[in-house]
C-alpha cells in the first residue's frame, strides 16, 4: 500500500506545480464565482446617442431648459368678509408665461380675478408686483405686466388652428406651488366644449393628458418645437385631501389663437371688449308652459324679453314688453319678442343669450328667431361693443 500511496502523492503534488507555474491562474479567478453570485444590481448600459439621451427625452430637455425661463408663478390677493364682517386676506395661486422682452404675461383670468394685489415670481425666484392690462371673461384669458428693468425670456407663440390629435405636447407650471413642473402627453381631443365654474360655456378647448393640477392654470402648452399652443385652462380630476381636483389625465387648453385675437383687440384699442346686445333682461319660458296658450306664446318656449337698453343695437330691431300681468306675487313683462333660437341653436336655458353673446366680439352679427306678433322671423342684430372692467 505504501509504494501506491507515494506514487498518488507525486502525482497530486505534479499536476499541481505544473497548473501554477504554466496556466493562468490566481485565487481571485477561483473565487469570482462566488463573489459575484450575490449582487443586487445591474451594471449601467450605455444610452444610445452623443448625449445619453434618447431623442424624445432630448426634445423634453431642451425645451424645459428655455421654456422654464418665461413660464411664472403668479400669486393673487384678493380680500373677503367673514360672518361677523371682518376683513380677510385671500390667496390664489396660478400660472403664467411671458409674451415679450418687455414684460407683458397672459394667464387665465380666473387667476387674478376679484385681486387686489397681483405678484409675478419669474425662474430666478425674484418677484415683481404686476399691473393688470385686461382681461377677456368669453375665454378666460387675462394680460399682466411687469418692470423687471430688464428684456426677459419670451416664449413664441404657435398655431392652434393645426394641431392634430395625437401629437406630442408638454405644460409647465406651478402645481400645488411646486415651481417650474414638466410634464408631457398627447393632444387627446380636440373642440371640447365646457362649462366653468361661472357657468361661461368655453368653447374648442384643447384637451390633452398631460398632468394639469391646481397652480397650472395660466400655464403654456407647448408643441414639440416649444411654440406655445394653448394655455391651461381646466382639469376634470379626483379630489386630493387638500379638497382641490388632481389630475386624472383630462386637461384642457385654451387654444392659442384665442390669445392672439385678444392681444391684436388690445394693441388696436388699448382695451379688450365685451360684445353688447343690450337685452338687459329677459325671463326663460320653458317648453310647453301651461299659461303659453293665453299670452300667445309659441310651445318650444324661449327667452322673453322684459328690458332693453336705450340707444343699444337691441333698441332698433327688438321689441319690449307692451303690458305687465301678474302671476300670485311675480310680476312678467308680455306683449314683447321671444328670442327662441340664438344662432340657429333652440333657446334651452335662462344663460343662452348671455353665452352665445360672451363667444362674440364687437362689431360681429348675432343671428336671432324670435316669435313676435303670432309669427316667426330671423333677425341679424350687429353688435355693439364696450371695454370689459380689469377689477
Amino acid at each position: 500500500m505504501r509504494p501506491r500511496a507515494l506514487i498518488l502523492t507525486l502525482v497530486l503534488v505534479g499536476t499541481f506545480w505544473l497548473i501554477t507555474t504554466h496556466g493562468n491562474w490566481s485565487v481571485q479567478k477561483l473565487l469570482r464565482p462566488l463573489s459575484t453570485s450575490g449582487k443586487l444590481w445591474m451594471d449601467p448600459v450605455t444610452a444610445r446617442g452623443a448625449t445619453g439621451f434618447g431623442a424624445d427625452e432630448q426634445n423634453n430637455i431642451d425645451i424645459y431648459k428655455t421654456s422654464h425661463l418665461a413660464t411664472v408663478n403668479i400669486t393673487s390677493v384678493a380680500y373677503q368678509r367673514n360672518m361677523f364682517f371682518q376683513v380677510f386676506p385671500v390667496r390664489g395661486m396660478g400660472s403664467g408665461f411671458i409674451i415679450n422682452d418687455d414684460g407683458e404675461i397672459v394667464t387665465n383670468k380666473h387667476v387674478i380675478a376679484g385681486a387686489r394685489q397681483v405678484q409675478v415670481t419669474l425662474a430666478d425666484s425674484k418677484q415683481y408686483d404686476a399691473k393688470v392690462l385686461g382681461v377677456d371673461s368669453r375665454d378666460d384669458l387675462a394680460i399682466l405686466k411687469i418692470d423687471a428693468g430688464h428684456k426677459l425670456t419670451a416664449l413664441p407663440l404657435g398655431d392652434s388652428d393645426k394641431l392634430l390629435v395625437g401629437q406630442k405636447v408638454l405644460a409647465i407650471g406651478n402645481p400645488f406651488g411646486f415651481g417650474g413642473t414638466l410634464t408631457t402627453g398627447i393632444v387627446s381631443s380636440l373642440g371640447r366644449k365646457l362649462e366653468n365654474e361661472d357657468g361661461v360655456v368655453m368653447e374648442g378647448l384643447i384637451q390633452t393628458d398631460a398632468a394639469i393640477n391646481p397652480g397650472n392654470s395660466g400655464g403654456p402648452l407647448l408643441d414639440s418645437s416649444g411654440n406655445v399652443i394653448g394655455v391651461n385652462t381646466m382639469i376634470l380630476g379626483s379630489q386630493t385631501a387638500s379638497g382641490q381636483a388632481g389630475s386624472i389625465g383630462i386637461g384642457f387648453a385654451m387654444p392659442i389663437a384665442r390669445v392672439k385675437a385678444m392681444l391684436e383687440e388690445y394693441r388696436a384699442t388699448g382695451h379688450i371688449s365685451r360684445a353688447v346686445l343690450g337685452v338687459a333682461q329677459t325671463v326663460y319660458i320653458p317648453p310647453n308652459w301651461q299659461f303659453s296658450d293665453q299670452l300667445d306664446l309659441p310651445e318650444s318656449g324661449g327667452l322673453l324679453i322684459q328690458q332693453i337698453e336705450d340707444g343699444s343695437p337691441a333698441a332698433a330691431v327688438l321689441h319690449g314688453p307692451s303690458r305687465v300681468i301678474r302671476f300670485g306675487f311675480t310680476q312678467l313683462g308680455v306683449g314683447g319678442d321671444l328670442i327662441v333660437a340664438i344662432d340657429g341653436k333652440p333657446v334651452d336655458s335662462e344663460q343662452s343669450l348671455t353665452q352665445a353673446i360672451m363667444q362674440k366680439r364687437g362689431g360681429e352679427s348675432i343671428a336671432l328667431t324670435i316669435y313676435r306678433d303670432g309669427r316667426t322671423m330671423k333677425l341679424n342684430v350687429k353688435l355693439g361693443s364696450a371695454p370689459e372692467s380689469v377689477g
